[in-house]
């Protein structure tokens, strides 16, 4: 068999398990991004602060990262977002990556060596998956938030393992295709134990909780029982870039040993001043993140009186639909009807778990969530 046949035969068994994949540009009333706190549609239409564009004539240095930070590439201005980051975290120090997929896979394999022992929760995203993968120590996959299953895990390794073995806990505060949250307060608890360092990726929850929006681990007190938080701009922020808090060693080890950081050409200057004029709106946006709960609340109920649940209690609503096809059948009735919402299938959600992924918005009213709310009731029916 030849590698172009490989490739075909593949893709047909995508095809015939409802799970092939096409790119599809947006379409309809947003309910599928991550643009939670809506900054991204309010600056597109003009009624949101934007960071200012680049002057065709601005100097090419600021339009082009150029090297790594380590060769020409660093610049005051990431000094000064990365302190910025920092305070908002009440963190010691920030340090900023091209993406949240390079800050896990980057953090995880560089802080995590082999002889030492990962507990993973099963839902944990890609980008934690991959990392773990690299560090190519011992890993026990706990199931969804099972503090008790975590806790064995703990134990076992904590009693067997060599001399100098370091322990990890490893979770998403916010799961982005569950919609439900960590028990961050017990597994610092339990990490404090059994002397376990504890990681978080607040890349779902960064901009949307706590008084200035600095994510879970900060509204729930706990910075100082964690050893890094991962955020991202993507998301709720609406930026390019993402970044590590954690400790100024941390800060200084990820620099002098992360390959992801080391080899990796620098985000352009002008991604760091956007960054800069960004945060100030957005922390002081309280309004958007309560109306952004209210709103999720309100669409959670307007399921229910159509006979419709889904799991957890926040922004992220994932309608459980089982079949691949059948949830992709349903997410093309909705685009047709106006609202952009996805199929979510296996391998990226659990065998049997195809749903719709449906994300609130603070830029969606009231009068729309009923609609999307009827439609969904409708698109089963059809």
């Amino acid at each position: 068999m030849s590698l172009h046949e490989r490739w075909h035969g593949e893709l047909e068994n995508l095809r015939r398990q409802g799970r092939f994949r096409r790119l599809a540009p947006p379409h309809g009333i947003d309910f599928s991004s991550n643009d939670y706190l809506g900054y991204g549609k309010r600056v597109a239409e003009g009624t949101a602060p934007h960071p200012r564009p680049l002057s065709p004539e601005g100097r090419g240095e600021e339009r082009s990262g150029s090297a790594s930070r380590l060769l020409r590439g660093h610049r005051e201005i990431w000094d000064q977002l990365e302190d910025a980051l920092a305070r908002w975290h009440r963190a010691e120090a920030a340090l900023v990556f091209p993406t949240g997929y390079t800050a896990n896979e980057g953090l995880l394999s560089t802080v995590i060596e082999a002889a030492d022992f990962i507990a993973s929760d099963e839902l944990n995203h890609a980008s934690i998956i991959d990392g773990c993968r690299l560090t190519r120590a011992e890993r026990c996959i706990f199931r969804h938030n099972d503090l008790d299953h975590l806790e064995s895990g703990l134990r076992g390794a904590a009693q067997h393992g060599p001399s100098g073995r370091q322990l990890f806990v490893i979770t998403e505060s916010l799961f982005g295709m569950e919609g439900d949250t960590a028990p961050l307060k017990e597994m610092a608890e339990l990490t404090q134990r059994y002397g376990a360092h504890l990681i978080v990726d607040e890349a779902h929850a960064t901009g949307c909780f706590g008084a200035s929006g600095a994510g879970l681990v900060d509204a729930l007190g706990l910075r100082e029982h964690v050893l890094a938080t991962v955020h991202t701009g993507g998301k709720a922020l609406g930026l390019t870039g993402a970044y590590v808090a954690g400790s100024a060693l941390l800060k200084e080890w990820l620099i002098n040993r992360c390959r992801h950081f080391i080899f990796t050409t620098a985000l352009p200057p002008a991604i760091a001043r956007w960054w800069l004029q960004r945060l100030p709106q957005m922390q002081a946006d309280e309004a958007a993140r309560k109306y952004l709960h209210g709103a999720a609340d309100y669409f959670r109920r307007a399921l229910a009186e159509h006979g419709l649940s889904a799991p957890g209690r926040n922004y992220i609503v994932p309608l459980i639909v089982g079949d691949d096809a059948e949830a992709v059948r349903m997410a093309e009735r909705l685009q047709q009807a106006g609202f952009d919402i996805r199929a979510i299938r296996p391998p990226t959600v659990p065998a049997g778990t195809a749903r719709l992924r449906i994300s609130i918005h603070a830029d969606h009213d009231e009068a729309t969530l009923r609609q999307v709310a009827a439609a969904i009731e409708q698109s089963r029916r059809l």
